[in-house]
């Protein structure tokens, strides 16, 4: 499949950039930056990773802010149907209101990330408040779906500060992306669908949202996109955990 090449717009552009290029939205697109060395108890480490497991033409799609009590369960569905495994960053407050859907994440064979308790930005934070946010949601996350392991932990707004290094030393990876799409203020399932094709690169990580607002328009241009991808020999992987 040959996709159109297409000029895009500085505003597109602020939505298909690189982390570090692009300015954040509700969960923003944050640096890739190295943190201090040293591995946590999973062998995780500082290092924010972007990329898949496997090189190629592979591709992670993750999925920020849920769970969404409307979105969420459509969303399930459309990956169960195409059989494609994702990443969940789960917000706090949204575990706590939904955990059934907590559990039916993890019945999908989908992994968890967390995305802290009350999606603030930690990008100013000491290491021990830092430590203490992730840790009550990782707590949140278990209650709901106990022992269901938690590999990575994504920033909100994208604002790294020390979390990198809090979040390895609790045993989970820094879940950065290299492509955010601009669903929190979605333009049409057509756009961003067109937005996924001109924009995934090999490996790349891709940030998108099932909560917690509505992501209608974001759950049909995944339903859309896969088929497309699959049939240009795309494969669905999970983000490296180093």
């Amino acid at each position: 499949m040959r996709w159109r090449t297409v000029l895009l717009t500085t505003g597109l552009v602020l939505g298909l950039a690189a982390p570090a290029l692009a300015a954040p939205g509700p969960t923003g697109a944050g640096p890739t930056v190295p943190g201090p060395t040293g591995a946590g108890p999973t062998g995780a480490t500082p290092t924010i990773v972007d990329s898949t497991r496997h090189g190629g033409k592979a591709v992670s799609f993750t999925f920020d802010d849920g769970p969404n009590p409307v979105d969420t369960p459509r969303l399930l569905r459309v990956l169960r149907e195409h059989r494609v495994k994702a990443v969940f960053c789960l917000w706090g407050d949204q575990v706590e209101a939904n955990p059934r859907l907590v559990r039916a994440i993890v019945a999908g064979g989908h992994a968890l990330c967390n995305h802290g308790m009350h999606h603030d930005d930690m990008g100013t934070w000491t290491p021990e408040r830092i430590a203490a946010d992730l840790e009550r949601t990782s707590a949140a996350i278990r209650r709901a779906a106990p022992g269901a392991p938690i590999r990575y932990f994504r920033a909100p707004y994208g604002s790294w500060g020390q979390t990198p290094a809090v979040a390895a030393k609790l045993g989970m990876t820094p879940l950065g992306w290299r492509l955010a799409i601009s669903d929190w203020a979605p333009p049409g399932a057509d756009v961003l669908v067109q937005r996924l094709l001109d924009g995934i690169t090999e490996g790349a990580v891709v940030l998108m949202h099932d909560g917690p607002d509505d992501r209608a328009q974001t759950v049909e241009a995944v339903d859309r996109v896969i088929p497309l991808l699959r049939a240009d020999g795309w494969r669905f992987d999970r983000p490296a955990r180093r």
